[in-house]
């Protein structure tokens, strides 16, 4: 009876529907906290819905990007699932962008709340897919990991580096692609870029040197099983077409 069930429950999870994260007519279920100003204060409408695409952009900032590094999170957190972004860069970097933001953007997972940043924090503790365009000559890997307050552990062994390059394919110009990621808790993670398999790694945690990361080191429990969805806003305008989830 148990095997019964069980074999059950993995293919429902094999064939779940994908639920849309983004609704295409609005923010509705999402909380943008950018570096300088209060939670939900969406500034210069740096995320916006326009033709059915969420959009970030930053052609209503004040002078220079002047490091207001932004993100716009899921109101609820989530575990095990595997979520799907369709993106594309386009446009011109802000003016005043650090030369590493150009055409890069990143999928947070396992993050902290938006309400839990301090006012001038710039990125939340997580665990980002980092997207990455080409300048249509050079290599540039993509669905990168970094690792902002945290760490993995990569081929059996605990990596302390802030950033991982997968296997990837260079993406270069202004066509879509699909980001997949596959989050089992704080078991497993995979990235997989149009269909491809291109990193995985185990045991996401928070990294005890990191100063933002230590409010949340409770009895001495390190391990990310949970936590919310958020993009970046980081220089560089990006549309997202859909961005989905369905369960493991």
């Amino acid at each position: 009876m148990l095997a019964a069930l069980l074999g059950s429950l993995a293919i429902h999870a094999q064939t779940a529907p994908w639920t849309q994260l983004f609704n295409g007519k609005d923010l509705t279920g999402w909380t943008a906290k950018i570096k300088g100003f209060p939670v939900g204060e969406n500034y210069a409408d740096t995320f916006r819905v326009e033709d059915g695409l969420l959009k970030v952009r930053y052609d209503q900032y004040k002078g220079e990007f002047n490091g207001r590094f932004g993100h716009l999170y899921t109101n609820r957190t989530y575990s095990r699932y595997r979520l799907r972004a369709v993106y594309r860069f386009v446009g011109e970097q802000c003016l005043g962008g650090p030369a590493w933001a150009w055409r890069n953007n990143g999928l947070m997972i396992h993050s902290q709340a938006p309400w839990s940043l301090t006012l001038d924090q710039e990125f939340p503790v997580s665990i980002e897919v980092q997207l990455l365009g080409g300048d249509g000559k050079n290599e540039r890997h993509n669905v990168n990991l970094c690792t902002p307050g945290t760490n993995v552990v990569y081929q059996g062994k605990l990596f302390l580096a802030h950033c991982m390059d997968s296997s990837s394919k260079t993406c270069h110009g202004d066509e879509w692609h699909t980001a997949e990621v596959e989050v089992d808790g704080s078991a497993r993670i995979r990235h997989y870029l149009d269909g491809e398999l291109v990193l995985e790694y185990t045991e996401p945690q928070l990294d005890e040197r990191d100063e933002t990361a230590k409010p949340f080191l409770i009895g001495g429990w390190k391990l990310l099983d949970s936590g919310h969805i958020a993009i970046q806003a980081e220089s560089h305008p990006t549309d997202f077409k859909s961005i989905e989830i369905r369960p493991l």
